[in-house]
Formats: structure tokens, C-alpha cells, sequence
């Protein structure tokens, strides 16, 4: 191993899958597999111990899964450039790590080349987004977008009087304790929850609160 060489850990529970992109990044003179990893503990185990500089982490594992690993990396202060292995499927978790800090996407069906680049483009500081997984994020980004979109015309659906009694619902209130603290009456207070429940379109009180928790809903 020559000392200005990519060191990388592979970190995934599929052996045979290891063994393969091994093999592919053994024939590269400038990169050199270090390590391996089966489960998130054991990666972050691993990445303490030997610091790669670049890891290949899949996001779907048994004991730690990808996104808490790369979170876990980001606490304990590993410096280790992290590439996400995904599949189609993986979208919205893609789109978490994202918000933690992975420094390349690829899909695992992905060609040698890819791979190699990524895994260069990383070490040299940059961000790899393999084409077809930059489309799916963009998918991914436009749908929150809409949810967001949506759940914004339904807050604003939302009579003055209505938004108050949802952060009380959010805060567990029943209607009696709600009407009490409104100096109004319980049956007023049961209109209003089930013209809450209508407008922000949920079934019960607990999604009525994860809603206004999701949406930061607070006292007026």
C-alpha cells in the first residue's frame, strides 16, 4: 500500500457484494481496500479505528442502519468522506442523508467507472452524485416541496379560533380542559376539533398533533 493512496472501507451485509466491489477497487494502483464492515456498529467501530479516507456505506443494515452510522460518524467527529450505496427503493432515506452530510450518492447496480470516479471526486473534496440518483433526489425534493405546499393552504384553512385549539389538542388537552382554558363550551370546542380534523385532513387527535408538530405549530 502506498502511502498517498484513497484508503477505503467497505461497509455493507452482503458479503458476496463486499467481495465484488473489492475486487473492482484492487485494480485500481491508487486505491486500496483497507477494511470491511457487516453492520453499522461494527462500521463505526472500524472507521475509529483504521480512519479511511473514504467509505462506502450501504444505507440498509441490520443493528445501525446507514443514515444512523453516518449520523453516529458526524457526533464522534470522523473525518471520513462517506459515499451512500443505494438502490431505487432508497429515496427517501437518500434524501435524510442529505441533511446530515454524505459526500456522494451511487447506486449499487452502478458501473466500475462510477465508482472509481466517486470514490476519487470525494477524497479530492468534491460531491458525487451519480446522474440517476440526482434525478431521484430532485423527485424526492419536489415532493416534499409539495407536502410542505399543502400542509401550508390547510394551516391557512385554519379560522383563528381553529389554530389555537389545535396547539392545545397538540399539547394533549381533551375538550373539556381545552373549552375551560377558551372560556367556551365543550360542545363549541368539539366543533371546532372535528372542522380542524376536516381541513388539515386526519382522523384522530394524535395525527391532529403530529401535524402541528411537523408544521411548528405553536401558541398564537
Amino acid at each position: 500500500m502506498k502511502d498517498n493512496n484513497i484508503t477505503v472501507m467497505i461497509v455493507d451485509d452482503h458479503v458476496l457484494l463486499r467481495e465484488g466491489l473489492k475486487q473492482i477497487l484492487d485494480l485500481e494502483k491508487d486505491i486500496d481496500v483497507i477494511e470491511q464492515a457487516g453492520d453499522g456498529e461494527e462500521a463505526v467501530e472500524k472507521a475509529l479505528e483504521y480512519s479511511p479516507d473514504v467509505i462506502l456505506l450501504d444505507i440498509n443494515m441490520p443493528k445501525m442502519n446507514g443514515i444512523e452510522v453516518l449520523r453516529r460518524f458526524k457526533d464522534l467527529g470522523i473525518l471520513s468522506k462517506v459515499i451512500m450505496l443505494t438502490i431505487h427503493d432508497d429515496r427517501e432515506y437518500l434524501f435524510e442523508t442529505i441533511k446530515i452530510g454524505a459526500n456522494g450518492y451511487i447506486l449499487k447496480d452502478s458501473d466500475a467507472d462510477s465508482l472509481i470516479k466517486a470514490i476519487r471526486d470525494v477524497n479530492n473534496g468534491k460531491t458525487y452524485i451519480q446522474p440517476s440518483v440526482a434525478s431521484m433526489l430532485i423527485e424526492e425534493i419536489n415532493s416534499k416541496e409539495k407536502e410542505v405546499n399543502g400542509d401550508l393552504l390547510k394551516i391557512e384553512a385554519l379560522t383563528k379560533r381553529e389554530y389555537e385549539v389545535l396547539t392545545l389538542v397538540a399539547e394533549g388537552l381533551n375538550n373539556r380542559e381545552i373549552a375551560e382554558r377558551l372560556f367556551i363550551s365543550e360542545k363549541t370546542v368539539k366543533n371546532h376539533v372535528s372542522n380542524i380534523f376536516k381541513k388539515i385532513d386526519v382522523n384522530d387527535r394524535i395525527q391532529a398533533a403530529i401535524f402541528a408538530y411537523k408544521n411548528n405549530i405553536k401558541k398564537i
